[in-house]
């Protein structure tokens, strides 16, 4: 930065004091009067606070540290308050400091900016001193005895139990979001089994209904969707498998550190669905990120933000994206952990990949056997094909396969030469796998240390990467691509001088892709004097006629080796097969992954201003640490993370996880922020209780399903949720538990529930969902609600296509959470768009004609007997004897589906009770 002339003036005469500056005496003032107002207790703009002694001597975020000691020229505190530069100098408002005062802070500085201990005005606040930080303490009692002691400080106690009605009803409705049948309630009802309850507990959590409920809660928390949201909407047609997993790993009670595991690694534990949680969020289409590098690199930095975002609120429950440009303000976690969590995710990209069969991984565990195989089949079949130049007309250029044999050569280099492609050069070449053999059967051209690629200009991103030219691994996702239309060159470099006989090469190794297809092209080798010598060309090859004409191996006219050709033939085919088989599959959206470069710290999480590099790793403050190296390969990041969540020794993830269940059995979190369990959230209602959660959690080996039983057999959870005087006035929130709260069902539990009635709901699970707007085509997507359901949209609202920022006609103005962002916590609001969607939304009246069939095929042509079938399906109860008669003259007057209308409507059906 320029010095000012005031500067120098300034360094020259602050040495002609003999007395030492006093910080108290002479420095404080001065900061205090004219820095405190932007940089003290109440704010720290640019992360920078003058008030405490350690954050001012550790600096803001730019310019850190901004005092050197000893360095009063350099130090940027004091350029900023001498700059004539306007949009630089400090204070920028007001009165600037005097000549005297800089001479002040100039001398403090140059004199080792003595800062006395003790002196502060304020204290430094330690952010990792918080409840939810610390470790989980050694907890003894249950449950109940941690709510019945807070009850009892307020002089309050337990409400009795719920009736038996009320209890099953209860129970479907929080494990599976459907009602019970009037059969199931009348016999748990008559049941005196004194295990009754605790059997239908067992079986409602062994039931695949449990984890189609229970999914839904997990994907508000990841904002997952299966369009990509933004302007353009457009479908990920292949999301649903991540939605499918979740569901399977509520059902399997898959424990939660495998759970933490498959979705941050599923790739490597045979899982492939698994990490759609690291690509759930909204993300630019290509398209629409725009052309230019900087562009680019913020809609990248936005991606990485989701995915660091999503990991700690998920799993963490914290913030951790505050820290994008600076150090988190409340929470112990610094720019650099925000990056070296980015380090973690910075080789996933946004797309789909093959979902992988059991089969196909079993293959793809094979491939360090299965691509020797193959090398040495290749290499028994060369003996039959023809020279490069021998006279012999060879087959033309094909996409999947290419053969170039050539007399015994020794070099050490090969260069591969694209003249032209098969479309006219209107598009830049690719190359598949460049296999290179010697004479001993051996590819020199796969890749190791030793082996040294170059080119002439290579494309990169996440595919058509050069290291993928020689990486053993085939198919268009691992190829070269040229940065010059219709041409370019690849060059090979061994350790050392080798004899070489042929070229094997492609497009697209797996016969996926015939575009880019290189038609003319020149090998060379590098000969000892450096000249470069011609091995093979495209000249002696067939004209080219089109993609689908694949290469012909030449049969031996020899009949003794005919049966040697095709046995080494059919193996070739065979393994060709294996491979083919491991890569290829349905696709799911649950990201890409390479080898990231380097990651850097970035000021002010500005793109254009890297600082330091940062190697991969997690919340220093928080848990063990992670020593990572920046070369650490991609998965291995994503499974040391894994791990590091999942350590039992961690505060954070079982605290979080029991708050999430704790909040869907009762409607409230004991943390009601239960994506911020930092300085900023809430505290607990029952801070002991959730750390013996925890606990409890931990030591039944992470299992949920336990943890919901044991939640659902205690006492707290089998109270009536009748009001009571003392209650009300103690406690009108019901924060204590003094009952059960009740509450309105979540959209989804409300359009189940009304199938479940109606005897429509279709319990087919799995596969692609359904959609409830009306089919377009249109580039940029316009979601229409459907006119009119068909059978095939009763299945569960679990398995509706979640289209982000768009809802459903009926069920979405109940809360429902649009997939723009997170929603851990739904609200829960009372609307009249509410009332009038569920009293005539078609879908409801639909229904409720349906509804009114059913009763008519359960219960005969007596209205009375119809009225307490429809009672006992909707409310699992009888009616009284006056509501008998209302409803007598309402089906009268009106009608039985409008009976069936009025009770798909009412409380008593809408409310968990």
């Amino acid at each position: 930065m320029m010095k000012s002339a005031s500067l120098v003036w300034v360094t020259l005469t602050a040495s002609l004091s003999a007395t030492p500056v006093d910080f108290v005496r002479e420095v404080r003032p001065v900061l205090e009067h004219h820095c405190y107002s932007c940089h003290g207790p109440e704010k720290q703009k640019s992360g920078l606070r003058l008030d405490i002694k350690s954050e001012a001597l550790k600096g803001g975020d730019s310019h850190a540290p901004n005092i050197l000691p000893g360095q009063a020229q350099d130090s940027p505190l004091i350029q900023f308050i001498t700059t004539d530069d306007e949009d630089m100098q400090m204070p920028p408002k007001g009165a600037r400091l005097s000549t005297a005062e800089v001479a002040i802070l100039t001398r403090w500085i140059n004199e080792g900016a003595v800062w006395p201990d003790g002196v502060d005005l304020a204290k430094s606040v330690d952010k990792r001193d918080h409840w939810s930080f610390k470790p989980l303490p050694p907890q003894q009692g249950s449950l109940d005895s941690f709510i019945t002691a807070k009850l009892q400080e307020k002089g309050l106690s337990l409400s009795p139990q719920a009736d038996r009605r009320t209890l099953i009803r209860r129970l479907y409705i929080v494990l599976h979001g459907l009602p019970p049948s009037p059969e199931e309630v009348e016999s748990f009802a008559a049941d005196s089994d004194p295990r009754s309850y605790e059997k239908l507990v067992d079986r409602l959590l062994a039931s695949p209904r449990y984890g189609e409920r229970w999914a839904r809660h997990w994907l508000d928390v990841i904002a997952f969707g299966e369009t990509h949201g933004f302007e353009v909407n457009t479908p990920r047609p292949n999301a649903w498998p991540y939605r499918d997993y979740v569901i399977n790993a509520f059902n399997n009670d898959t424990p939660y550190p495998q759970f933490i595991m498959e979705q941050l690694a599923g790739d490597a534990v045979g899982t492939d669905a698994a990490t759609g949680f690291i690509v759930a969020n909204a993300a630019l289409l290509p398209g629409q990120t725009g052309k230019d590098e900087e562009s680019k690199a913020k809609a990248r930095q936005d991606e990485l933000n989701d995915m660091v975002s999503i990991t700690g609120g998920a799993f963490l429950g914290l913030t951790l994206h505050c820290a994008r440009c600076h150090d988190h303000k409340f929470d112990p976690v610094s720019q650099a952990d925000y990056y070296s969590l980015q380090a973690i995710f910075s080789g996933v990209r946004h797309g789909e990949r093959p979902l992988k069969s059991k089969e196909a991984r079993q293959n793809e565990e094979d491939t360090a056997t299965l691509l020797p195989r193959l090398t040495k089949a290749t290499h028994q079949l060369l003996q039959y094909e023809p020279l490069a130049a021998s006279g012999a007309l060879r087959p033309p250029v094909h996409s999947h396969r290419n053969v170039d044999r050539f007399p015994p050569i020794q070099t050490q280099k090969l260069r591969f030469t694209i003249l032209a492609t098969s479309q006219n050069n209107l598009n830049e070449p690719c190359l598949d796998e460049l296999e290179i053999y010697n004479t001993a059967g051996r590819n020199v051209a796969l890749a190791a240390p030793s082996v040294k690629v170059s080119a002439s200009g290579s494309r990169g991103g996440i595919k058509h990467r050069l290291e993928h030219l020689n990486d053993g691994q085939y198919g268009n996702d691992r190829s070269w691509i040229s940065t010059t239309k219709g041409s370019g060159w690849v060059q090979v470099e061994f350790a050392q001088n080798e004899s070489i006989e042929a070229v094997v090469w492609g497009r697209d190794r797996l016969d996926a892709f015939s575009d880019r297809l290189p038609v003319e092209y020149l090998i060379e080798v590098a000969l000892a004097d450096g000249t470069w010598y011609k091995v093979s060309e495209n000249s002696d090859r067939k004209a080219y006629s089109g993609p689908k004409e694949r290469q012909l191996l030449s049969e031996p006219q020899d009949p003794a080796l005919v049966a040697a050709f095709h046995a080494a033939k059919g193996e070739l085919s065979t393994l060709e097969g294996q491979l083919r088989t491991a890569k290829s599959g349905p696709m799911v959206y649950a990201g890409k992954f390479e080898q990231p470069g380097p990651a850097f710290l970035l000021n002010r999480g500005d793109v254009t201003q890297p600082k330091q590099e940062v190697p991969p790793g997690a919340v220093t403050a928080i848990g063990t640490t992670l020593n990572l190296a920046s070369d650490t390969p991609e998965q291995q990041r994503r499974i040391a993370l894994a791990k590091w969540l999942a350590d039992p020794a961690h505060p954070l993830p079982a605290r979080v996880l029991v708050n999430r269940l704790w909040q869907h059995h009762f409607g409230e979190g004991i943390v009601n922020t239960p994506n911020d369990f930092g300085r900023n959230g809430a505290l607990p209602t029952h801070p002991e209780l959730l750390s013996w959660l925890a606990s409890e959690f931990i030591r039944s080996g992470w299992s949920i399903k336990h943890m919901q039983k044991l939640i659902v057999m205690s006492q707290t959870w089998r109270q009536s949720s009748a009001p009571r005087e003392d209650g009300l006035s103690a406690d009108a929130q019901t924060q204590l538990l003094w009952r059960y709260p009740p509450r309105r069902m979540e959209a989804e539990a409300l359009h189940d529930a009304m199938l479940a009635v109606a005897g429509t709901l279709d319990l087919k699970m799995g596969g692609p969902g359904y959609s409830a707007f009306a089919p377009n085509s249109n580039y940029v997507r316009v979601y229409d609600p459907k006119p009119s359901f068909s059978p095939e949209d009763w299945r569960r609202m679990i398995y509706m296509t979640k289209v982000r920022v768009a809802q459903d006609s009926t069920f979405g103005s109940f809360d429902c959470p649009d997939a723009g962002q997170a929603q851990p916590k739904r609200s829960r609001s009372t609307t009249a768009i509410q009332a009038l969607s569920l009293f005539n939304s078609s879908f409801v009246n639909q229904q409720a004609e349906i509804f009114a069939t059913r009763i008519l095929r359960d219960a005969g042509p007596v209205p009375e007997q119809q009225i307490r079938r429809a009672f006992a399906l909707t409310t699992q109860r009888q009616p009284g004897e006056d509501e008998v008669a209302a409803c007598q003259t309402l089906v009268k007057d009106h009608g039985l589906p409008a009976l069936c209308r009025v009770l798909l409507n009412a409380n008593e059906f809408l409310f968990v009770p």
